[in-house]
């Protein structure tokens, strides 16, 4: 199987979807095949991929609960072109459903072993909180990718992060790891920016990406077109700005492959 990684942090508007739809979309566009996974019900990603989350005939709900196998589940993102699982509202109902089914923490890592081997990358996009579809997303990853801003409160809440990730690689999954920190809406005028990076630079080391998003207005209107940013606009500076993390990603697994 291609690599999991669960893009994820409880706290909201620090750039979760942004991050997983034009990250999968970069790796796309260096010839990997990638799998987005969108288990937010608020369906952001899915609309960020061009997909209609009102018209769905099957979503990552129907493959959670059982009632569909996630190969009939998932579509093609056209413009964008990685392939889709998407998500609506009915995702809300999946929580309390989830409550009485058996092993409800790795009903995503079940359904992914029907498509092992089909993807170099399987993005998953969480909801900005720790609830079952956050724990299922974690039990089914690998890594996970840590958008966050540099403001004061979004350390507070990496502790937290951190400690959840630590209790699932402990009793759920333990090969579980944080595969990166990413700076978003970055602005390297802001003082506290560069204290926040200093911090984060001496608890993660190399774990903190080198590359950084920056705040960006094509970005933020992406979305409304249904298109990543290195669709709606590929010299934008956001859109060159995923491709290098998507860059930065791959060369740090040629380096970890050939020390292997």
């Amino acid at each position: 199987m291609g690599k999991i990684i669960a893009v994820t942090n409880q706290k909201g508007g620090v750039g979760k979807t942004t991050t997983s739809v034009n990250l999968a979309a970069s790796l796309v566009a260096t010839h990997r095949k990638v799998l987005l996974i969108d288990m937010d019900p608020q369906g952001n990603a899915t609309m960020g991929s061009g997909v209609d989350k009102h018209a769905l005939e099957r979503s990552s709900y129907d493959v959670l609960t059982g009632a569909t196998d996630i190969r009939d589940a998932i579509v093609k993102a056209e413009q964008a072109g990685y392939d889709l699982l998407p998500a609506n509202a009915d995702l809300t109902a999946a929580e309390v459903e989830l409550l009485q089914m058996p092993q409800r923490e790795r009903r995503l890592r079940e359904a992914l072993n029907s498509i092992n081997g089909r993807y170099d990358f399987i993005l998953i996009d969480c909801p900005p909180s720790l609830n079952m579809l956050t724990l299922n997303a974690l039990v089914a990853a690998q890594s996970v990718i840590i958008p966050m801003q540099c403001e004061y409160y979004a350390l507070e809440g990496l502790t937290a992060l951190v400690s959840t990730i630590e209790d699932v690689r402990d009793n759920l999954n333990p090969f579980l790891k944080i595969e990166g920190l990413l700076r978003t809406m970055y602005d390297p005028r802001n003082r506290l920016a560069g204290d926040v990076t200093a911090q984060l630079s001496k608890h993660f080391g190399d774990k903190l990406y080198r590359t950084v998003i920056p705040r960006n207005i094509r970005l933020a209107e992406a979305p409304s077109h249904g298109q990543p940013a290195l669709v709606y606009d590929k010299s934008s500076r956001g859109a060159k700005a995923y491709l290098a993390l998507a860059g930065e990603m791959l060369r740090r697994e040629e380096m970890a492959t050939a020390s292997a």
